[in-house]
């Protein structure tokens, strides 16, 4: 059997958790092995480069990748209070991030995971099941091929499994059919695909922060084309949580894109329409009819931008031993901390290897990934995990089980318990 002292530790992911990851183990003089399924790292956020983060570079830069990069590099860190585009945080850091040594020799792009498990044991097998490497399955373009390694870091990110458009969690009866008519994420609206927004008239569907953006962006073209609508359809029947915290919030960018969305509203920019779900999309006579579940049409489109959150693709860990949330499909432990039927405030716990492990021991997944179905994930939250994950892999558990993160306030609940809609209270002990 393989020594498993001598293989590497395999990174699911070259994103920006994956990356903080290697460059975590890099600096305790371990080796990492990054599976990227992208042409390039942070294939994902690149989709969306155009996106402005609310977030400021002192939040998007993780200590160990910092020093790599001031130690081997001409690197100048950027203004820390500057808010980036999504492309420069791409540019200006993961690039040279990825292009260091003992990171760029080790990332396999075009690598898409396919299969994890334990080498010779599936599922039901104990056998010499804690002795045996992690067998990875990966389609390359060479063909498919095997890897082996001694610890897994699953940082493959939710962005290529959006949720659907239909209410359930199932996609809506005509979702498939009308594909060319219906969008996932966030389009580059001002930019690329300004042409096809013009003019037209576009539902978005989803009350997060990528919802929130893509009614911006229809809103300002709808400034300059006269004949483009907006229309902004979410679950919630309280519209006042979707304002975000405004001038409460410790991060300013994120409170005034609330401000800002409930200006576009309140003026008639933008038609907002409360408590729908969607069962359907069906062809009208000038357009694509919205249905909900009660089987009534609620509103008449061209285009639909969906932007109602992702899920973790767990297909791929099918035959590890995993302990999941039941709602959150997050690990147990952080699943009960970070549910939002529960969780009322938009920041949660700092948490590591603890929070994360799984009966598979030294496999962990972190990142957006780590929190399932759930919202509200910071790139410093993964950061942390990572830097915990690690430290515990390379047998140093205090460091391991240090907090080395303080969150910034929301200054808003995220929960729909946390207000409530007829009389306005906060239920105590309901919200930070």
């Amino acid at each position: 059997m393989t020594q498993i002292e001598h293989l590497p530790i395999a990174i699911v992911g070259a994103g920006p958790i994956g990356l903080a990851a290697a460059a975590n183990l890099i600096e305790r003089g371990m080796s990492p092995l990054i599976l990227e399924a992208g042409s390039a790292v942070a294939a994902s956020m690149r989709g969306w480069g155009h996106v402005r983060l609310f977030t400021p570079w002192a939040y998007l830069i993780d200590p160990p990748s910092r020093r790599l990069l001031e130690k081997h590099t001409d690197w100048q860190p950027p203004v820390e209070d500057h808010v980036p585009l999504a492309r420069e945080l791409v540019e200006q850091f993961f690039d040279p991030l990825a292009g260091i040594d003992g990171i760029a020799e080790n990332i396999r792009l075009n690598t898409k995971v396919t299969a994890i498990t334990k080498d010779g044991h599936d599922r039901m097998k104990n056998g010499t099941r804690e002795q045996a490497p992690f067998l990875i399955g990966a389609d390359t373009p060479e063909g498919p091929r095997r890897y082996l390694a001694r610890a897994v870091i699953d940082t493959s990110g939710t962005w290529t499994t959006p949720n659907p458009l239909g209410a359930g969690g199932v996609e809506a009866d005509g979702e498939e059919h009308f594909q060319d008519h219906i969008r996932y994420g966030m389009p580059d609206i001002l930019g690329e695909e300004r042409e096809r927004y013009v003019g037209k008239r576009t539902l978005v569907v989803g009350s997060g922060h990528s919802a929130i953006g893509s009614v911006l962006h229809l809103a300002e073209l709808a400034e300059s084309e006269p004949n483009t609508q907006v229309a902004w359809a979410v679950r919630k029947k309280d519209p006042r949580k979707l304002w975000g915290g405004g001038e409460a919030d410790e991060i300013a960018e994120r409170g005034k894109i609330g401000t800002r969305v409930a200006e576009a509203v309140h003026s008639g920019v933008v038609t907002l329409f409360t408590g729908l779900s969607i069962s359907a999309v069906r062809e009208y006579e000038d357009g694509i009819e919205v249905v909900d579940v009660d089987g009534q049409g609620q509103v008449v489109v061209d285009e639909i931008v969906v932007a109602a959150g992702s899920r973790p693709d767990l297909d791929m860990l099918r035959e590890l031993r995993l302990d999941l949330d039941v709602a959150t499909e997050a690990a147990k432990d952080l699943g009960t901390m970070i549910d939002p039927n529960y969780h009322s405030c938009g920041t949660v716990k700092p948490h590591g290897w603890e929070e994360l492990k799984h009966p598979e021991e030294g496999f962990f997944i972190a990142g957006m990934k780590a929190y399932g179905r759930a919202p509200t994930f910071l790139l410093r939250t993964g950061y942390e995990q990572v830097r915990s994950i690690v430290a515990h892999l390379a047998g140093d558990d205090e460091a391991a089980g240090r907090i080395e993160l303080v969150l910034p306030e929301t200054g808003v609940c995220s929960t729909d318990l946390a207000v409530d809609a007829l009389s306005g209270k906060v239920p105590a002990g309901r919200c930070c």
